[in-house]
């Protein structure tokens, strides 16, 4: 297993390449790895940190999506007035 955590290492730079669902994926390994309480205390450190980054790209991935499929509206006075739906052009 030893070669499986040098390989999710080196993904872990790569998780801005990922899909959200890959990136999910990922993470959800990640959890119950260190769930599962097995895993010694540098691995589960190096583990706990992929995750950190994993859940970040999740985060970022789900902004965008939002950004892209609603705008907020604002009134004169610069207060949220409501949304409305993301126009692509």
């Amino acid at each position: 297993m030893a070669g499986d955590e040098t390989a999710d290492a080196g993904r872990a730079d790569d998780a801005s390449a990922m899909s959200f669902e890959e990136a999910l994926k990922a993470l959800e390994s990640v959890v119950s790895r260190l769930e599962a309480g097995d895993v010694p205390l540098e691995e589960s450190i190096a583990l706990y940190e992929r995750g950190a980054r994993l859940k970040a790209h999740c985060e970022a991935r789900l902004a965008q999506a939002q950004a892209r499929i609603e705008q907020i509206t604002q009134a004169e006075n610069g207060a949220p007035a409501g949304t409305q739906a993301f126009e692509a052009g």
